[in-house]
């Protein structure tokens, strides 16, 4: 029986370099975002498993027998080297009632968390009977890792309640961290549900979404970055909404189309990656102005590389017209097809004196990300969105008052919930 009322929160993530080129070994560089998904978790009624996506209309409760049942029929199949069977996902939709080939998020998410929650029992024992509420400030289908911070929260909680992790929260203490080999088990949860949600992931959103702060990751490696200068870099959300498993699906279709024109492509994001971190970890020893023309012509070739790859959009183009008739350099972010772009901006605090503008923000510290509005208006329906990089990983509170306080970055942490957990948040 689960006794307690903690929270877990997991940031979001942005893409440096390196979308849908990681997928196929290729280096990526992320950084994790300081917009946070958020999952409260408290004793239920006895006999019974909830789970609440405010955010997406999900309000769904099961009797735990009937779990079980379900889980008893598809256990052999759960396979932690192989993405979920189509058996599997077929007997999950028919137990929660989707239909076959819903994508809508409120069935992925679903999906996503009865697949864990029967996987993760599985192997370490029953999961009690527990509420589960998670919402997010992340906007979902905008390239920023949403689903991924969503595996992380029901990873770590999922684990936790089974017993396969501790919690380490003493009384007392407002946050409190897990170990490396913890991190690394909820991380690989975290990987399989992301699989629910897009079939074939790189595992750069998760890992992200685990550890926080700036990392590089290949085929499954994962390097922290140091010593990351300061960045200041506008986030924008288009609103064009997209599926990553389609236009993952279509890259893959486009290189075994003409593997000898795209393969070359690839390799050129990569290359860019690593003379990107190659940048960037030279220019606090080193500042040059020099450095940031170079940061500037990577945005700019990666962006055509995406093109080229058919994952652009026309929402994305208008981005880096408008930014760049102010001298200013954007890419798409995540899976692009809409979604996020990013936009490089100047290390300088100058200040564009336009029509309906907006105060730069400053720079903030360790790779950040712009925390207010556009200083020019880019188009009435986009979104500017607020938060700094990288952030905080994976972390569990308890208790009322402890807030959303930002966190060094390189750690995990458990914590208490904020008195307003219960009120949910869109995601």
């Amino acid at each position: 029986m689960w006794a307690r009322e903690l929270a877990v929160s997991a940031p979001g993530k942005v893409i440096l370099h390196g979308e849908h080129a990681v997928v196929l070994g290729k280096v990526a560089l992320a950084v994790a975002l300081d917009l946070r998904t958020f999952l409260r978790l408290r004793p239920g009624a006895e006999g019974r498993l909830s789970v609440s996506l405010p955010g997406v209309g999900v309000l769904r409760s099961w009797d735990t027998p009937g779990l079980w049942a379900l889980r008893g029929r598809i256990a052999a199949d759960f396979d932690e080297s192989k993405s979920p069977s189509v058996e599997q996902l077929d007997a999950l939709r028919e137990f929660a009632g989707i239909a076959a080939g819903a994508s809508a998020p409120e069935s992925l998410a679903t999906l996503a968390f009865l697949y864990m929650c029967l996987a993760i029992s599985a192997k370490y024992g029953d999961v009690p009977s527990v509420d589960i509420v998670v919402w997010s400030e992340l906007p979902t289908g905008a390239g920023l890792g949403s689903s991924a911070a969503y595996a992380v929260c029901l990873a770590a909680a999922l684990l936790m309640v089974c017993g396969a992790i501790s919690c380490p929260l003493q009384e007392g203490e407002s946050t409190a961290r897990w170990t490396e080999e913890e991190l690394t088990l909820i991380n690989s949860w975290a990987f399989r549900g992301e699989r629910v949600i897009h079939g074939n992931p790189s595992g750069v959103d998760n890992a992200v979404g685990t550890w926080g702060g700036a990392l590089r990751y290949q085929a499954g490696k994962i390097t922290p970055l140091k010593r990351v200068p300061t960045l200041r870099i506008l986030l924008t959300n288009t609103k064009v909404p997209r599926s990553t498993k389609v236009l993952v699906a279509g890259v893959k279709e486009k290189i075994l189309k003409f593997p000898a024109i795209m393969n070359p492509v690839l390799d050129s994001i990569d290359a860019i990656s690593q003379e990107c971190q190659s940048v960037l970890e030279a220019m606090p020893a080193n500042p040059s102005p020099e450095h940031y023309p170079v940061l500037e012509e990577f945005f700019d070739i990666n962006q055509h590389h995406l093109n080229v790859l058919g994952v652009g959009h026309p929402s994305l183009d208008r981005l880096c017209q408008v930014t760049a008739s102010h001298s200013l350099h954007s890419k798409l972010t995540g899976a692009g097809g809409g979604g996020c772009g990013i936009t490089l901006l100047p290390p300088d605090p100058v200040i564009l004196i336009l029509p309906g503008c907006w105060a730069p923000a400053r720079a903030l510290p360790a790779s950040s990300v712009l925390s207010k509005k556009t200083p020019w208006p880019i188009h009435p329906a986009w979104q500017e969105i607020p938060g700094h990089i990288p952030a905080a990983p994976v972390m569990l509170q308890h208790g009322p008052g402890a807030g959303t306080a930002r966190l060094p970055r390189s750690l995990a942490w458990v914590h208490r919930p904020p008195s307003s957990i219960h009120q949910g948040h869109d995601s």
